[in-house]
């Protein structure tokens, strides 16, 4: 008789179609709104880029504290949670009258964002997998890279709609679709009879904490480690790059006469390839070193940047930004989880990952406005990616210098006596 599928993989479905929405509405839909903003109420690019430092932002308040808190309530209450304030806050949002009403709407929205993504979703999956944690980190985070397939959508019910319309369906969709997944999920293998990857307990009767779940570093350890402030910094520095390119994509290739419709396909390829890197070197992760690979990731970042620069000479470099940039973006987003589930362990991951994030939401902040303001300043983005290319090369140093290391995520069952 055929094996029944492992559980777990439920729970990494829920956690990547519940991605898949957020990270199209929220993260690469956001820059469709700038124009029809810009032309309803005059702001300008940094007024509205700050939205999105917002996000950054909350994920700087939020993310220790979610960390915290699906140790102490578990994931599934938490996604419940995030949906429901994730739908009201597009409401909201949708009613925006002046920039004051604006901020503290999407201060709401990414509140609930936080709460049913990113952390909470990572840590549950992790909670479920050690052998394949590579491949099921990489199946979640291409949910969110999948959310680019709605970014052209957006676009079109803001042109036959009208903005305020497109978010009051945004926020109808998110309850609809949110609400029912967060019920699929499950807290920790041990609770159903097994361990990490579908691997089932010797004895049912064993008590969970009796089992030898390997040797976990505690959190004020791990907080003092090189390896965990190299892990802060890389992820502070790839926030600053990305969240500016998808925050800014649009207006940047409207700046250098590329049409709307082609900018926003541009927009959606960018999540969209980045599946390839997400899937592909998450696999990659579970059979190779994975600083090295990481590494590569943002190599390809790099040379995608520089791509970037010159979009405006031809369609060979917006081929090329895509086809490095994307892959490298999504890749070192998995590996970075990844690195940090096999040197920290599974207890101490999602409030370790919820201090990484929270720290590298600086960048999330930085990045944007930066973009914005120099381009503000300079009616040109060409030197804010160039600063950007240079950051890179720092990360990639950073990661090579983090040491190789004993894996923890190995789960050995053990008999009692």
């Amino acid at each position: 008789m055929a094996r029944k599928l492992f559980y777990g993989w439920w729970i990494v479905l829920a956690c990547t179609v519940v991605g898949f929405y957020v990270g199209g509405v929220i993260v690469y839909g956001f820059s469709a709104f700038f124009q029809p903003l810009i032309e309803e109420f005059g702001w300008t690019y940094t007024q509205i880029s700050f939205a999105a430092s917002l996000r950054g932002m909350e994920m700087g308040i939020l993310s220790p504290i979610v960390g915290f808190l699906v140790a102490r309530f578990g994931s599934r209450k938490l996604i419940l949670l995030g949906t429901i304030t994730t739908g009201l806050g597009l409401l909201l949002l949708s009613f925006t009258r002046s920039l004051a009403t604006f901020y503290g709407a999407f201060l709401l929205l990414s509140f609930g964002a936080g709460g049913c993504t990113n952390v909470v979703t990572m840590s549950v999956v992790a909670n479920w997998f050690s052998k394949n944690v590579g491949k099921a980190l990489g199946i979640v985070s291409s949910g969110l890279g999948a959310g680019g397939l709605i970014v052209p959508l957006i676009i079109w019910l803001i042109d036959i709609y009208g903005w305020r319309t497109t978010l009051a369906i945004l926020g109808l969709g998110m309850w609809i679709l949110g609400i029912p997944l967060s019920f699929v999920i499950r807290d920790k293998p041990e609770q159903y009879g097994f361990f990490c990857d579908g691997e089932s307990l010797p004895d049912p009767k064993t008590p969970v904490g009796n089992q030898n779940r390997g040797s976990e570093i505690s959190f004020k350890k791990a907080i003092r480690q090189k390896t965990f402030l190299y892990l802060m910094v890389v992820e502070l520095i790839r926030m600053v790059i990305v969240f500016a390119v998808i925050t800014h994509v649009i207006p940047y290739l409207s700046s250098v006469g590329t049409p709307r419709p082609t900018a926003g396909i541009v927009a959606a390829g960018i999540p969209l390839l980045s599946i390839v890197g997400r899937l592909g070197y998450g696999w990659l992760g579970d059979f190779h070193d994975k600083r090295y690979v990481m590494a590569a990731t943002f190599c390809l970042i790099g040379i995608g940047m520089m791509a970037f620069c010159y979009m405006q000479r031809g369609w060979i470099f917006t081929i090329l930004f895509l086809l490095f940039f994307a892959p490298g973006y999504g890749g070192n987003i998995v590996l970075g989880r990844a690195i940090l589930r096999e040197y920290f362990g599974r207890d101490s991951f999602g409030k370790l990952l919820g201090v990484l994030m929270g720290f590298a939401s600086l960048g999330g902040i930085i990045g944007p406005t930066f973009a914005g303001w120099m381009f503000d300043t300079f009616r040109s983005y060409y030197f804010t990616w160039l600063i950007f290319c240079g950051l890179n090369g720092v990360a990639i140093m950073l990661i090579l210098r983090i040491k190789p290391t004993t894996k923890v995520n190995q789960y050995i069952p053990v008999q009692n006596p």
